[in-house]
């Protein structure tokens, strides 16, 4: 689809919309257009920025404050280690889990969820540990997890033909062929999430890292998932929505062009399991994954004191391996709001930003800017509508935490204060989701700039019509936020790739420590790689000081 028709698309869908209306509709709720910091980011094309007037030295720099950076600084405080510093496009930290809040609730603007850590998912267990959501024994095989984070029932519903069901694999008409193809599909699945090779590792783990690199799963990832649904004999029409949806949701991306190597990876690597809930519950807030990246920066704080610099943009990196000099590495931050530009000297940079943004930025590096050539990024749209009253319902089962509307454009919305409402019914905030998948990355991204939000909520407000008849007379507010690269894509063959690799090693001077590294965007990825950068690091400054003392 072209831009031109993918607007035109919006309009129409405004305009059936208005004519299907019986009575004149309210008017659009007011809201803002938010988004990541578009203006400052783009000063980087334009590189019209003035020279340094003044010049730091830090042992450690972290560019990026999202869950990745956070983990580097959280690990390298953890280790009693004060001296670095933490810097942060955004006016906060937080990344993809960043939230936002008003009178009725916390919501995210982002991440929303963490499934039930694995065993391999040590670091997660030992933040949720101390965050007080893990009880008791951290390497124990099902942890006691506190019940206030554990998602509430009911946890997802789908609306299909009229009709809310329970779950979100399609039934409503499914016959026995497909159902048949369900359980087979089923059967495969506990096979890989089952299976080890001869070294003890997972065919597919989290971290991904620690995942089998036997050959023929290794081979998963020069196909589609949709293509290898299609080589084992699944041609439900259904399945294949189920598993489309589930590859949109967490990699923003469709299954034709996801590697089958994530795309299973979705399925067969979350084998976590609790002592007081069943292994698909998943841990969350109403202000989504945001309670997890505050958790972070708190403990930075408490253990070394305040290392975070927001507002500032890395426009420039010279030095190190493969750039233009063997000494440290110089960092200029431009700070807008202070209008000057500051030079770090880095004895060890971290770079915990995204990947896209190498090539822009860095200077020489000539094989890291091939590579990051390499990564595609999907531009996803959020919006959060406030609610006056819970929406009228249609029948079938009630309302849950995540409630996706079959073959919809978006994704689905979850609801800010399903956690709270055992307790009390009344106002609500819906955190809607929707990734561009339909249109190439560049045109969506372009869409994201040109549509204004009256267009958005228009299109949201018409999608949500369907189960929710009086969704208009109900939404008191109603913000849309974009984000243009919103996360990594796996297409076929990139997990696989010497690009991702080269990213993956460890630097004399300089290490990568985004989500980007594994080749999509899991919470429990960005958090192992900003740890694993942080451990290396680490390891540096100590062969570097014991050098010093030879």
């Amino acid at each position: 689809m072209h831009r031109r028709d993918f607007l035109a698309s919006i309009a129409a869908a405004g305009a059936a919309s208005l004519a299907a209306c019986r009575s004149q509709p309210p008017a659009l709720p007011p809201g803002e257009l938010l988004g990541t910091a578009l203006d400052i980011g783009h000063r980087l094309r334009e590189q019209a920025l003035p020279a340094a007037s003044e010049t730091r030295k830090v042992p450690v720099l972290i560019v990026g404050a999202g869950v990745a950076g956070l983990a580097a600084g959280w690990k390298l405080a953890q280790a009693g280690f004060a001296d670095f510093l933490l810097v942060e496009l955004e006016g906060e930290a937080g990344g993809n889990s960043r939230a936002g809040r008003n009178i009725v609730s916390a919501y995210p603007w982002g991440a929303h969820y963490l499934p039930l850590p694995t065993r391999e998912s040590t670091a997660v267990r030992e933040l949720l540990a101390e965050l007080g959501v893990l009880q008791g024994d951290a390497r124990a095989a099902r942890p006691v997890y506190d019940e206030r984070h554990l998602c509430a029932t009911p946890q997802e519903r789908l609306y299909l033909d009229g009709r809310w069901q329970e779950g979100l694999l399609p039934l409503t008409g499914v016959g026995a062929g497909e159902r048949a193809q369900y359980r087979r599909f089923a059967d495969i699945i506990a096979a890989f999430a089952q299976r080890r090779d001869a070294a003890g590792r997972p065919a597919f783990a989290l971290p991904m890292a620690l995942s089998s690199r036997d050959a023929d799963l290794v081979r998963l990832d020069r196909v589609s998932m949709r293509d290898w649904l299609l080589a084992q004999g699944f041609d439900s029409p259904q399945l294949h929505w189920y598993v489309n949806h589930a590859c949109r949701d967490d990699y923003g991306t469709a299954s034709a062009a996801v590697s089958a190597w994530a795309g299973i990876h979705y399925f067969a690597s979350r084998s976590g399991e609790a002592e007081n809930a069943a292994s698909d519950t998943v841990l969350t807030a109403p202000e989504g994954n945001a309670w997890l990246t505050s958790g972070m920066l708190r403990s930075i704080e408490t253990r070394v004191g305040q290392r975070l610099l927001t507002g500032a943009l890395a426009f420039r990196v010279e030095g190190g391996e493969g750039g233009t000099g063997s000494g440290p590495l110089a960092v200029d931050l431009w700070l807008p709001g202070e209008r000057r530009t500051l030079r770090v000297l880095a004895e060890q940079l971290i770079w915990a930003a995204p990947l896209f943004l190498v090539p822009w930025v860095f200077r020489g590096h000539t094989r890291l800017k091939d590579a990051a050539r390499r990564y595609s990024y999907a531009p996803w749209l959020i919006a959060n509508l406030t609610l006056s009253q819970l929406p009228a319902e249609r029948s079938g089962a009630p309302l849950a935490w995540d409630n996706v509307l079959h073959r919809g454009s978006g994704l689905g919305y979850v609801v800010a204060t399903h956690q709270q409402m055992r307790l009390r019914q009344g106002a609500t905030v819906l955190t809607w989701y929707r990734s561009l998948d339909e249109l190439a990355p560049a045109i969506a991204r372009a869409a994201l700039r040109e549509t204004p939000r009256e267009a958005w909520a228009e299109q949201i407000l018409a999608e949500l019509e369907k189960p929710h008849a009086d969704i208009r007379h109900v939404t008191s507010r109603l913000d849309v936020f974009r984000n243009a690269h919103a996360m990594v894509r796996p297409l076929p063959g990139l997990i696989s790739s010497d690009a991702r690799a080269l990213f993956a090693a460890d630097g004399e001077r300089l290490r990568f420590a985004h989500a980007d590294v594994s080749g999509f965007s899991l919470f429990e990825e960005a958090q192992y790689r900003g740890i694993l950068a942080a451990e290396r690091t680490l390891r540096r400054l100590r062969v570097r000081f014991v050098s010093s003392l030879a």
